[in-house]
């Protein structure tokens, strides 16, 4: 199979679809790997390590994109790279349809085999291709969430774990996942007062458990959320629901009630966000004020640390790239339910029901295109 890695064009998106480790164990595999010049060098890997892997340097994207069979990356396409899309293309990359119906719809159009990396699951019904992203997502939000409270950065001059004599910052985390989990981890690290809000309380038994007891947890419902954003400096937003959009858990009314300069940190803006008043931000341009609270929306948080999360993302789709290449689309779907999961478009045909509903467009379950 011939895999194409294009570089990524998405506003200071500097992860890489494959490492060169992966590219050699391609080639070695009896695949051709078409790379486009520079797609890894702010990941830590420059053209010299993909050539010596085997790997073949192109200098134009559309090369790329027009020789391969199968095109590996990180985010969703941009505008830019639409006209790029073809009958039969297999793209194995993030996708987020739910917010994005221009997107489906040029996918639809185009008959393109879309593969959604946070939709494929694995033998545990887990979400193995997320889980990395979610990881360092759900750690980078207290770091940036911490600098954001700056007075400088138009937050409320507060330092997230205190000083003796003075009280620690109170950081609300919304969802009880992997981003949420992590989260915590950072800011109990940090000495913040840290509140954990989630639906399921077997989940919450297992923080408190997992965290000593230091995390305060609270069952959610719109008064507790309400009540626990209202006293946070810092409230991040880690709601997940697989491929559709997220709820709106923290309303406009609710952010209104929140502090000056208070700091919000919507991890789930990928899925459109589980915050009434977020936008989707750049890294070029991260965050806005809605009624003095300070929103940070970026929707590719890990891009800006590119060589750690290319390394954690591609330490788990690459098995999946593997498959993909060694058996074919068809046959690596048919034969591995968890990755049918992760597919989202089908020659025309919409295959995941979290994004139609979302969309509201009609869908077929994976198994019967497949069939």
């Amino acid at each position: 199979m011939i895999i194409g890695v294009p570089k990524e064009i998405k506003d200071n998106e500097a992860r890489v679809g494959v490492t060169p480790a992966g590219a050699k164990a391609l080639v070695e595999a009896g695949h051709t790997v078409l790379v486009e010049t520079m797609a890894g060098a702010q990941s830590g890997f420059d053209d010299a390590e993909y050539q010596s892997a085997g790997a073949e340097i192109v200098g134009d994207a559309g090369h790329v994109w027009g020789h391969a069979e199968t095109v590996v990356k990180v985010k969703e396409p941009v505008e830019a790279e639409y006209g790029y899309f073809r009958e039969g293309l297999v793209l194995f990359t993030y996708l987020h349809l739910a917010p994005l119906p221009e997107l489906t719809d040029r996918l639809l159009q185009s008959k393109v085999i879309g593969i959604a990396y946070e939709t494929v699951r694995d033998r545990n019904g887990m979400l193995p291709l997320l889980m990395p992203m979610s990881e360092v997502a759900g750690r980078m939000s207290v770091q940036v969430g911490a600098s954001y409270l700056e007075k400088e950065r138009g937050g409320r001059g507060i330092l997230l774990g205190g000083v003796p004599g003075v009280p620690p910052a109170h950081v609300t985390i919304i969802g009880g996942g992997i981003v949420g989990t992590n989260a915590a981890k950072i800011a109990l690290g940090f000495g913040a007062k840290v509140t954990l809000v989630d639906v399921n309380l077997n989940r919450l038994r297992e923080l408190d458990d997992l965290f000593g007891g230091r995390l305060y947890t609270l069952a959610s419902n719109s008064y507790n959320i309400a009540q626990a954003t209202r006293e946070a400096d810092l409230v991040i937003g880690g709601v997940l629901i697989p491929g559709a959009t997220a709820p709106k858990i923290v309303t406009r009314g609710m952010v209104a009630q929140m502090k000056k300069g208070a700091v919000i940190v919507d991890v789930a803006i990928d899925q459109g966000g589980c915050v009434e008043t977020a936008r989707p931000t750049s890294h070029s341009n991260p965050s806005y004020t809605v009624d003095g609270v300070v929103h940070y929306c970026v929707t590719n948080m890990p891009g800006a640390v590119p060589h750690t999360s290319t390394l954690a993302l591609t330490n788990s789709t690459f098995p999946y790239l593997m498959r993909l290449a060694s058996l074919g689309a068809t046959e690596a779907l048919r034969k591995d339910q968890g990755l049918a999961e992760g597919l989202n478009t089908w020659f025309g045909v919409l295959t995941h029901r979290g994004v139609a509903e979302s969309q509201h467009r009609p869908w077929s379950a994976p198994a019967s295109v497949l069939s």
